[in-house]
């Protein structure tokens, strides 16, 4: 092993940055990176293999900092080694528009491979990381052709551990026997509260014991290279368990605050910057100082690795002339371009086709395109046959060991455990060869809204199949019928909400969900039947909102979504039959992509001179922005047959036209009337 003075140096820099960094920037948080920085040194210098030149190679080794809120440590790394941050980056460090934010961001900052900082969320994306790395090994790997053998290293703290997501994850990961994860636990005793003796007493190597993991405890995390070094290599070593290893370190190493909450989350004193750097034999009167022999070093490291890719890529050559299909399909899937042709699989509908409830409509999907599109991985929370999220012929994604499934397979048990498998998708997802889906109810997607949040901050395909997605589940009642989730996820920048009204619009959502390379997409799926529309194609559903039903002599507009079209249609025959009103329909499966649409093409939807009213057996709020009154459910559900619950709520044709009528007549004397979608602010953008 061997360990000497440039090695000191080294650590010793990493944590004059981080002192430096937040200094500087008067905010963040020294003390993880300064305690950390050993184990970061020997995992970076010593087993990592990447390229910084192209951050993206698939068979990289993929680092996830967990505790996130250390991140001056990871992006002290980065400079060192010579990815693209800057040593002004490093001085920029939680300032608006720098690259280097108070938390990392995968799309921001080269090399950063996920979007941490809520806690426990990168423990998870490092499971989906080791998941998506077993599964393409499992597909692409062939004999004397190990193409993809990567790790996946990860760092948690204390936070992550006490964090349920963690938990969920770990659990399922051990299940996995990810043999290609291995997780450093930095046991330094501090939480935002303090001492973590107020409340984290637990056994954290007996918990990760139990959950079927491989386990280490390094004593002296702050001193002992060798120790750290034999554990990594031995936690390699073992390939049918995750590891884990509890690293017992000093929060602040160095610092006059050391082994205090003191140095958590605060940025050092001027007088502690400068005995730390002198205790350290760095200048204490400089700042953001890289002696040159730790750029030498890492820079040698780091053209091992340019290395490494140069002879990965020769072999790849060679497998695609061995194996000319699936290396074709290796490529392909790199770009994150789908198969061509493949959206000719999406089911088409006719008006004349059965009802059927857009849970199977989804499912029907899924059996369509899952050999047209094979980096799609399914997979549910336990609710496989209520969400219909797995085709016929689909195997188990499972450790070969276990007699029920391979590394090949497609389809993920994720048991139930919302959280875990939405943090899971999104460590799936920026693997970069799969695109993950996975189901539960849409009420129980709020128990996954921490990971569903990031699915849109860091710009991952996710797709959630979100079934039984209304009052219209019936029986289970309020705590299983979603009211205020809808407006909550569509109030979720770069997240497209569909709510398909019938088959033509299921294969619009999965059409856009599939396309939209930085863009995640909830599909909130009926248990009802629905009617195949009149009006409805794929065309115009990819549109976000399109007219239903038109008639150019209406008095009113109706937009609604998914299983209440169906129903203002009906109204628009009660309205005419019973009380001579015209209504036209506008079906809004999407409004996210709605509003992408031009102003024109939106006004041509929902057009100025008429009322307009939204009906949606969910929170009105939000529909402001698209009609003049609004009819949905501000209370919770209730618990019955479904048909009886939209009656008691009135969501029937007779209790819409009630409504319709009440609209046109209190705007009848407003002159001129404008459409909702007009405003002000649209000159702006």
């Amino acid at each position: 092993m061997g360990y000497g003075k440039n090695d000191e140096l080294a650590i010793n820099t990493i944590r004059t940055l981080a002192v430096d960094a937040t200094f500087q920037a008067n905010s963040g948080h020294p003390g993880a990176p300064m305690g950390m920085a050993p184990v970061a040194h020997i995992i970076f210098n010593k087993f990592m293999t990447f390229n910084p030149k192209n951050p993206d190679w698939v068979n990289r080794d993929r680092f996830v900092l967990s505790n996130g809120h250390g991140c001056m440590l990871q992006y002290a790394l980065l400079h060192l080694f010579g990815y693209g941050v800057s040593l002004d980056d490093l001085k920029s460090f939680r300032q608006v528009d720098s690259i280097t934010p108070g938390h990392p961001e995968a799309h921001d900052t080269p090399g950063i491979e996920v979007t941490t900082g809520p806690l426990g969320q990168g423990f998870s994306n490092a499971v989906g990381l080791a998941i998506a790395q077993q599964h393409t090994a499992g597909v692409f790997n062939k004999p004397n052709y190990e193409l993809i053998n990567n790790h996946t290293y990860c760092f948690f703290g204390d936070g992550c551990a006490m964090e349920g997501i963690a938990s969920e994850a770990a659990s399922l990961a051990g299940h996995l026997q990810l043999g290609n994860l291995i997780c450093i636990y930095d046991d330094n005793h501090i939480s935002i509260d303090g001492d973590t003796k107020v409340s984290f007493t637990e056994d954290v190597t007996k918990r990760f014991e139990s959950y079927g993991w491989h386990t280490q405890w390094v004593k002296d995390g702050d001193n002992d290279l060798e120790g750290i070094e034999a554990a990594i290599q031995k936690a390699k070593d073992v390939k049918d368990k995750p590891s884990m290893i509890k690293l017992t370190t000093t929060i602040g190493f160095g610092s006059k605050l050391q082994g205090t909450g003191g140095v958590h989350g605060n940025p050092l004193k001027a007088d502690d910057c400068k005995q730390v750097k002198e205790k350290f034999g760095f200048d204490p009167e400089k700042m953001f100082v890289v002696p040159q022999e730790v750029y030498d070093s890492y820079g040698k490291h780091a053209s091992e690795g340019a290395a490494a890719e140069q002879e990965w890529n020769k072999l790849l050559e060679k497998y695609t002339s061995e194996h000319k299909e699936a290396g074709a399909e290796l490529k392909r899937r790199l770009t994150r371009k789908l198969p061509d042709g493949w959206q000719t699989k999406l089911p088409v509908y006719k008006p004349s086709d059965a009802a059927v409830a857009s849970r199977k409509l989804s499912e029907a999907v899924l059996e369509a395109i899952h050999e047209a599109v094979p980096e799609l991985l399914s997979g549910s929370a336990d609710l496989t046959g209520s969400n219909n999220t797995r085709w016929k012929n689909a195997v188990d994604f499972q450790p070969p060991a276990l007699g029920i499934g391979d590394w090949a397979g497609r389809y993920l048990r994720y048991g139930v455990r919302e959280h875990g498998m939405a943090g899971i998708m999104n460590g799936m997802s920026a693997y970069g060869t799969v695109i993950p889906a996975g189901g539960t109810f849409l009420n129980f997607v709020s128990y996954a809204a921490g990971s569903v949040r990031l699915s849109s901050l860091s710009h991952q395909r996710v797709i959630y199949i979100a079934t039984h997605d209304s009052i219209g589940l019936g029986e289970d009642g309020p705590t299983h019928q979603p009211i205020e989730t809808l407006a909550h996820f569509r109030a979720l920048p770069n997240m497209m909400v569909w709510r398909p009204a019938d088959g033509n619009e299921c294969s619009a959502a999965y059409y856009m969900a599939l396309t939209s390379t930085e863009t995640p997409s909830i599909l909130a799926l009926t248990r009802q039947n629905l009617p195949q529309l009149e009006g409805s194609t794929i065309e115009n559903g990819i549109k976000g909102g399109y007219v239903a039903l038109e008639d150019k002599s209406a008095q009113i507009t109706l937009v609604s979504t998914g299983s209440e079209v169906s129903i203002c249609l009906e109204a628009v025959k009660y309205l005419k039959d019973n009380k001579n009103v015209t209504a036209r329909v506008v079906s809004m499966p999407c409004t996210e992509v709605f509003d992408a649409q031009s102003k024109e093409y939106q006004l041509s939807v929902i057009p100025d001179g008429i009322p307009a009213m939204s009906v949606e057996v969910m929170s009105t709020l939000g529909w402001e922005k698209y009609s003049h009154e609004q009819f949905g459910l501000n209370r919770f559900g209730a618990s019955g047959p479904y048909k009886d619950v939209y009656k008691k709520f009135e969501f029937t044709p007779e209790g819409i036209s009630k409504r319709a009528e009440a609209t046109i007549a209190f705007y009848k004397d407003v002159k001129p009337l404008r459409s909702p979608v007009n405003r002000a602010f649209q000159q702006l953008i």
